[in-house]
């Protein structure tokens, strides 16, 4: 018998006779479609994105500054119209002369109900996240069933407005099917699920989804290897078991490990630093990090976030801002969204000064969708755009740090040329 976490020949098969294997709808885009999709970098508005970039630090939104004032007039409560959201260029326009992604968790319900929604989606975006589409749960829904739907349309929603697409996740302690949790697998079908898992996910999507969250928190806070159903049950050869099966099933996507409060040189930082490098040494396709990022108006110490990102950097990891966010005690104080502004400035500062960094996510588009005040009671307004899709300090913020990076880059002075994904 192999052992876990080694590599075997060919794609691994059903588990067992009676499983059931969803056939692949793959749809395998040309070299130039791909680029296309993989963050849409040439989609600008009706401004380059240099052109943008110097409006904003002249301090001139495109269309004039009444239309700043028509966003923040909008009726309480009410989404801003798209007439509205002309006050600042996206982000996304003022990334794409740097090559760096810049983008947000989505949900399929607002996607499909709401138009300010997707509008907000396609302005500020170049590649986004499914929040919860393609994890366990809802796309496994049966030890014989997938439900690709929710995660189709947003894959499809971003193929058609040029916006790459990072998947998320394949191996999580959360958020995992009753089936699988609950005993019913027996103890030598485990490896063979996990496989079977994840080439049918990523099977289904290759050529459509640039990157994946391949393993998610395998780290406990302590820094040491968390006790989820995947470490007891295989052991720590887990890891390099589903990198080497999202390979198989998609040679070209990146395959990142993510996780939460390892941003510095913390304890958890040096486990994860010593994790990837592990995971490097056998030959584990293994290509980057994503740094989840939930903080308070505290913040991240900008010197140890750099030199954590260098050191990563120093193994040939990619390095990406995936999750992040800036929860604030509700309503907030206009102190407190300038902190709010100055905190995200300063991540993604430190991550446009390091040419590894390939991207920066929020985890939401904007605070009217966004998980804080579900998980942190009396919190919220956490995200660049408000509850009606209008821009807050944190995007004016984004926007100017990627306007100086843009503006440096173009006199040859700061940042060096990028490939992104």
């Amino acid at each position: 018998m192999h052992r876990f976490g080694e590599r075997r020949p060919g794609r691994p098969g059903p588990a067992g006779a009676d499983r059931t294997r969803v056939p692949s709808r793959r749809r395998t885009l040309g070299g130039a479609a791909l680029a296309a999709a993989a963050g849409g970098l040439a989609r600008c508005g009706p401004l380059s994105g240099r052109a943008a970039a110097q409006r904003v630090l002249q301090g001139t939104p495109p269309g004039g500054g009444d239309q700043m004032e028509r966003a923040s007039g909008a009726a309480d409560g009410a989404p801003a119209g798209p007439d509205q959201q002309e006050a600042a260029p996206g982000l996304k326009e003022l990334a794409a002369p740097l090559g760096i992604w810049i983008g947000a968790a989505v949900t399929v319900a607002p996607l499909a109900g709401e138009p300010a929604y997707g509008e907000a989606v396609r302005r500020e975006c170049s590649v986004v996240t499914p929040e919860n589409e393609m994890k366990w749960g809802p796309i496994h829904p049966g030890r014989d069933r997938y439900d690709f739907a929710r995660a189709d349309a947003i894959v499809d929603f971003a193929r058609a407005a040029g916006i790459a697409v990072h998947g998320h996740t394949l191996v999580w302690h959360n958020q995992n099917p009753a089936w699988l949790t609950t005993g019913a697998v027996a103890p030598g079908e485990l490896e063979g699920l996990l496989r079977e898992h994840i080439a049918a996910v990523v099977g289904r999507y290759a050529g459509r989804v640039a990157a994946w969250d391949v393993v998610n928190e395998a780290l406990a806070d302590d820094g040491t290897l968390r006790a989820s159903l995947w470490a007891q049950r295989l052991g720590p050869g887990y890891l390099a078991a589903a990198y080497r099966a999202a390979h198989e099933a998609d040679p070209q996507a990146r395959l990142l490990y993510n996780d939460y409060g390892a941003e510095g040189l913390t304890r958890k930082g040096d486990a994860q630093y010593r994790l990837l490098a592990g995971l490097l040494a056998q030959g584990v396709p293994l290509h980057g990090v994503g740094f989840q990022v939930h903080v308070t108006a505290a913040g991240v110490p900008a010197e140890p976030l750099a030199r954590n990102l260098e050191r990563l950097a120093a193994l040939g990891l990619e390095l990406y801002v995936t999750e992040m966010d800036v929860r604030l005690p509700t309503p907030p104080s206009d102190e407190a969204l300038a902190a709010q502004a100055a905190v995200y400035r300063s991540v993604l500062d430190v991550c446009l000064a390091q040419p590894a960094c390939k991207g920066f996510q929020t985890w939401g588009i904007a605070d009217r969708h966004s998980w804080i005040p579900g998980r942190y009671p009396g919190f919220g307004a956490a995200l660049p755009l408000d509850e009606r899709y209008a821009p807050k300090p944190a995007h004016r913020a984004l926007g100017e740090a990627l306007a100086r990076a843009a503006a440096g880059r173009q006199s040859g002075s700061m940042l060096p040329s990028r490939r992104c994904g």
